[in-house]
């Protein structure tokens, strides 16, 4: 067995039927529970999202730990990850991938709800929660081993997978595709694959910039995601919608493309399940990557909120998948099929998405392909801050009191990951980030539906208080 193969084993069984019933079982359980708080609640939560609370506990505004969140998941999964899905899972993984955002703000809302209720805060004011801390507090000391499986998960999550190596890897290639694309400036070759300089320059971009930022830790990195995030997420959004307008004519095929293509409509009648099951399999696996609904990451930034309220911290949260998956992902989705660069033989990852950019703006390819560039590089590099940050956060739990020497030597780990990223092959890069996400999400998953009954009970709380006390709007 090659080592590539051993990956797509590890993979499908991360990601095999057992998992996507989990993930969308746990949205459902969650959504029933709430009785559809998040397309009830969604005008509350928008609302929240840009408005701090004055006297509440934490690290950081409740807008800020948004941001961070937000840096985290809105990154190369919105434009190299929707691309990869369509590209193996059909223009109906978009379908699935819908599906599970609005079953996944449910599943965020709780995961944000149970890390400002079991966080710790310090004396210094040090916050520190998430899924390690309501596993331990919330189901009980002796899941303790879950809550260690699920920070170990993390690390590697962050130094190996969704955080350093795909996100870099995601750029460099946009760059080369920019700016070499015919690979006639090599630097260097190794093991029959040759690297532009293209590439090199951007590695050792990329990682001087991360380098700058994580040292500075949350505050540091909280400040450059306020300012980042809502900036590359409105001009990402303006540009989509001006491919749009522009190909006007080919929206309605591309949106009964993605009905046929959920439902295998168009497969014969043999292989319409298969069809089906690898729309939802890719569909699932890449919303979860990109908005990372179920996947206990963001939960971590969220106990960093200032703020009094689980519950009012958790509407925030959910906005985080509304903004990902539902806006910019389904951007993304819609501009490669009204382009048809998903139709275009060659393509893979970032190259998809540029193509879309390139010939579906009125004017010289080349335009868009930069513009699709720079998008990438602000939405990976604010993933990279954001997922230094969770990744501390959970070897901060695996070390305990000894996490000042540990956290220093791991930064520096994070930033030769982030050099090495693009130095690796794009199937074997999402493969490993794929592993990892799953394994993580797994303890998780399995805490959030433990302790359904408390998110119920303390939203119910929330919202009875919430009519009675006007200081709480």
């Amino acid at each position: 067995m090659t080592f590539m193969e051993f990956l797509k084993a590890a993979d499908n069984i991360a990601w095999g039927v057992p998992m996507l019933c989990l993930i969308m079982g746990t949205g459902i359980l969650l959504t029933i529970r709430l009785k559809g708080l998040q397309l009830r609640k969604l005008g509350l939560a928008l609302k929240y999202m840009v408005k701090n609370e004055e006297d509440g506990e934490g690290e950081v505004s409740s807008f800020g730990a948004l941001c961070t969140a937000m840096s985290a998941t809105v990154g190369t999964g919105n434009i190299v990850g929707v691309a990869s899905a369509i590209l193996a899972g059909g223009p109906g993984a978009l379908f699935w991938m819908l599906l599970a955002a609005c079953l996944g703000m449910a599943t965020k809302y709780s995961e944000g709800l149970l890390a400002v209720k079991y966080r710790t805060i310090d004396a210094d004011g040090h916050a520190l929660g998430g899924p390690f801390y309501y596993i331990e507090k919330g189901m009980g000391s002796r899941w303790k081993w879950l809550a260690k499986l699920f920070a170990f998960f993390g690390v590697g999550a962050g130094l190996l997978g969704i955080g350093t190596i795909t996100q870099v890897n995601g750029v460099a290639n946009a760059v080369k595709n920019f700016a070499d694309p015919d690979n006639s400036h090599i630097a260097f070759t190794i093991g029959g694959n040759s690297y532009s300089w293209a590439i090199v320059i951007a590695a050792v971009v990329v990682a001087v910039a991360t380098a700058l930022v994580v040292i500075g830790g949350i505050q540091r990195i909280a400040s450059v995601s306020t300012i980042i995030v809502p900036f590359m997420i409105v001009t990402y959004v303006v540009i989509c919608i001006a491919i749009l307008i522009n190909n006007a004519a080919e929206i309605p095929a591309a949106v009964v493309s993605i009905f046929e293509g959920a439902f295998g409509l168009r497969a014969a009648a043999g292989g319409a399940m298969g069809a089906i099951f690898i729309a939802m399999q890719k569909g699932v696996a890449r919303g979860v990557f990109s908005n990372e609904a179920g996947l206990g990451s963001a939960p971590i930034a969220a106990a960093a909120a200032q703020t009094k309220e689980p519950a009012r911290q958790g509407l925030v949260s959910m906005t985080g998948t509304f903004m990902d998956t539902i806006v910019v992902c389904m951007m993304t989705g819609l501009t490669i099929l009204v382009t048809g660069s998903n139709t275009v033989k060659g393509l893979e990852g970032a190259a998809v998405t540029a193509n879309a950019f390139g010939v579906g703006l009125p004017w010289n390819s080349q335009v868009g392909s930069f513009i699709l560039m720079l998008c990438l590089a602000f939405f990976a590099f604010t993933t990279i801050l954001g997922w230094d940050y969770y990744s501390e956060r959970c070897l901060e739990y695996l070390a305990g009191g000894k996490k000042k020497g540990v956290l220093t030597c791991y930064r520096w780990l994070y930033i030769l990951a982030v050099l090495i990223g693009p130095f690796l092959t794009v199937e074997a890069v999402w493969t490993i980030a794929d592993i990892f996400n799953g394994f993580m999400a797994i303890p998780n998953l399995i805490a959030l539906v433990a302790l359904s009954g408390v998110v119920a009970a303390e939203t119910k709380s929330y919202f009875d208080r919430l009519g009675k006390e006007p200081r709480l709007k």
